[in-house]
């Protein structure tokens, strides 16, 4: 579609997911996470797979990074925290507001310019405290105008038309369809549109785990490694505090990690090391210690993954249980309640 050298574009089928996550209350598996989970090893191989790692999906925010080093290619300039906000699902916090307003004042542009959905901060404190001072859903607090506002400076740059920046035929997502092709390493399979509007490209797991661990590999100065160095660097402008995507890239020294809507997570290591999660019911509660059980697999320290071993469930304010990956994913068990 956009690239001749990739491969064919994964199938689009029913997704044959696995058990990946038990929701286990006083000792009896009360519920099931059915997902699927890819790990790859740094020669890029596939060490570990569970469920549908070939089939067609949607990663959703997780192809962030992706989207952000195509436009740096693309001649954006940005650095830093501005850069990890490009690439970033944002909680809302001044500092996301602050962040998205400066990178459209350096493309000479206002929020009016702006074409993601107007929304409340994604962040649910945040969120709650916009409410109580009477502000309305705005297109500046909706988790995606730093990605937003990037994309139109880039159009800026280029010289390219921005009230129609969304459209799957303009310039610039033509440019962000042959970087998904070309660090995925296949076509894309099906274009629908994001929950903020921009167009979304489905791939497989493997082909976002292996687009993120190209882009943590690749040469100091590339735009793959600006992307992977400034979100690293700036995780909270990357997400918002508290959240535990950045708490992840925190704990882990030099890993890079990107969650997204519907139970998606992509994380990588310099090394190549990736992993990659689709939980099929969306369920952040099981993303998280799926997540740390796959890197787990992948040989990063299980000490270092300790906070993200699940959630802890209660009956009458005490401990009865959590949520643990399956047995085949927890090759060191993450301590967790039971």
């Amino acid at each position: 579609m956009y690239s001749s050298s990739s491969a064919e574009a994964p199938l689009v089928r029913e997704p044959l997911h696995a058990p990946v996550a038990h929701l286990v209350r006083g000792g009896v598996t009360e519920g099931v996470h059915y997902g699927s989970v890819v790990v790859l090893g740094t020669d890029g191989r596939v060490d570990f797979q569970l469920g549908d790692v070939e089939a067609a999906f949607y990663p959703r925010s997780a192809i962030k990074p992706v989207q952000a080093v195509a436009m740096v290619r693309a001649g954006l300039p940005l650095e830093g925290e501005l850069l990890s906000l490009a690439a970033a699902s944002h909680s809302g916090e001044e500092r996301h507001l602050a962040g998205t307003r400066r990178i459209l004042e350096l493309a000479g542009l206002t929020e009016e310019d702006l074409r993601n959905v107007p929304d409340l901060p994604f962040d649910p404190v945040v969120r709650d405290a916009w409410v109580r001072e009477g502000r309305l859903p705005s297109r500046l607090a909706q988790n995606c105008s730093g990605k937003h506002a990037a994309m139109l400076y880039t159009c800026k740059l280029n010289g390219w038309s921005r009230k129609d920046y969304l459209d799957p035929a303009h310039p610039l997502q033509q440019a962000v369809a042959e970087t998904v092709e070309d660090l995925t390493g296949q076509r894309i399979a099906r274009v629908t549109v994001d929950g903020c509007g921009a167009p979304l490209f489905a791939v497989s797991l493997h082909g976002l785990a292996r687009a993120v661990a190209r882009i943590t590999t690749a040469a100091p100065g590339t735009p793959e490694s600006r992307v992977a160095d400034a979100m690293r660097a700036h995780a909270e402008m990357a997400s918002g505090s508290g959240r535990d995507v950045a708490a992840l890239m925190r704990a882990v020294p030099g890993l890079l990690a990107k969650d997204g809507f519907e139970g998606v997570q992509v994380a990588a290591l310099p090394d190549g090391r990736a992993v990659a999660v689709k939980i099929a019911d969306g369920a952040n509660r099981a993303r998280v210690p799926v997540a740390a059980a796959a890197l787990a697999r992948a040989g990063v320290d299980a000490e270092l993954l300790t906070e993200f071993a699940g959630e802890t469930l209660l009956g009458g304010g005490r401990p009865v249980g959590s949520v643990r990956p399956v047995g085949a994913l927890d090759p060191a068990p993450l301590t967790a309640c039971a």
